[in-house]
C-alpha cells in the first residue's frame, strides 16, 4: 500500500471517529438532562401520581379508593411515573440533539422540509396524550365505574391504573402523528393523495380496528381513538396537497 492509499484511508477514518465521538457527546447530554429533570421531580413523585391518577379518583364513589396489591407497588409505581414523565418532559431536548446530529448531512431542501415536520410532530403527539388525559379519561372513567354490578366497588391496582394510562397515552400519540405519516407518504412519492382518498372506507375501517386493538374492549373507547384517526387522516390529506410532486387532481 502507497503512501497515497495510507493517507485516504487515514482520512476516510477519521470522519467515522469525530462521527461517533460527537454521538457519544450528545447521547451523554441526553442522559444528563433526563436525569437532572428526574432528580427535580422525584420529591413529588407521589404528588405526580396522585394528580394523574385523578381522572379516575374524582369518579370514584366516596368510600373507594386504589389499592396497592404488591408490595414495593407504593415506591415502584410512582418512581416508574416519574422516570416517564421526565423522559416526556426532556423529549424536545432529545429531539433536538437528534436532529442536530443528523442535519449536517442534509440537503438545505431536506433542512427546510425535514425540521417542520419534526416540530409538527412533536407537537401533535403531546396533543394526543393531553386529548387522552382531559378529554377521553373523564368519560371513560365515569363510563367504567357507572357500569359496575351493584354491591361492587371500584378499587383499582395503582400499577395497573398506571399501566393502562400509559398505554392510552401511546396509542393517542402515534394516532395523533397520522398527518406527519401520510405527508411524509405524499412528499416522497409512495402514495399520490387521489390513491390515499380513494381508500378512505378502509382508512375509516382501520380507524376503528386500530381503536379496537389498542384500547379497552368498549365501544366509547374504540370511538373516541378511531374518530380522531379519521380526522387527522383527513387532516393529513388536506396538507398533503401541498407537499405532491405531481398532484394537481382534486379530491
Amino acid at each position: 500500500m502507497t503512501d497515497t492509499e495510507d493517507n485516504n484511508s487515514e482520512d476516510r477514518e477519521q470522519p467515522l471517529i469525530e462521527h461517533l465521538i460527537e454521538l457519544r457527546s450528545r447521547l451523554l447530554r441526553c442522559l444528563m438532562v433526563l436525569l437532572v429533570v428526574f432528580l427535580a421531580l422525584s420529591p413529588f413523585s407521589g404528588k405526580l401520581y396522585s394528580l394523574t391518577a385523578s381522572p379516575l379518583m374524582s369518579r370514584l364513589p366516596a368510600s373507594a379508593g386504589m389499592i396497592a396489591t404488591e408490595v414495593a407497588s407504593p415506591f415502584l409505581v410512582p418512581f416508574k411515573l416519574t422516570l416517564f414523565l421526565a423522559l416526556f418532559i426532556s423529549m424536545p431536548y432529545l429531539l433536538y440533539q437528534l436532529w442536530a446530529f443528523v442535519a449536517p448531512a442534509l440537503y438545505k431542501n431536506e433542512k427546510h422540509f425535514a425540521f417542520p415536520l419534526l416540530l409538527s410532530s412533536i407537537v401533535l403527539f403531546y396533543t394526543g396524550i393531553a386529548f387522552a388525559f382531559f378529554l377521553v379519561f373523564p368519560l371513560l372513567f365515569k363510563f367504567f365505574t357507572s357500569v359496575a354490578p351493584a354491591g361492587v366497588t371500584v378499587m383499582t391496582d395503582i400499577s395497573q391504573y398506571l399501566d393502562f394510562i400509559l398505554k392510552m397515552f401511546f396509542a393517542f400519540g402515534m394516532a395523533f402523528e397520522i398527518p406527519v405519516a401520510t405527508i411524509l407518504m405524499v412528499s416522497t412519492g409512495i402514495v399520490s393523495v387521489q390513491a390515499l382518498a380513494q381508500k378512505r372506507p378502509y382508512v375509516i375501517v382501520g380507524a376503528f380496528v386500530i381503536g379496537m386493538l389498542l384500547t379497552p374492549p368498549d365501544v366509547l373507547s374504540q370511538v373516541l381513538l378511531a374518530m380522531p384517526i379519521w380526522v387527522l387522516f383527513e387532516l393529513g390529506l388536506f396538507f398533503g396537497r401541498r407537499f405532491a410532486p405531481d398532484e394537481d387532481s382534486e379530491v
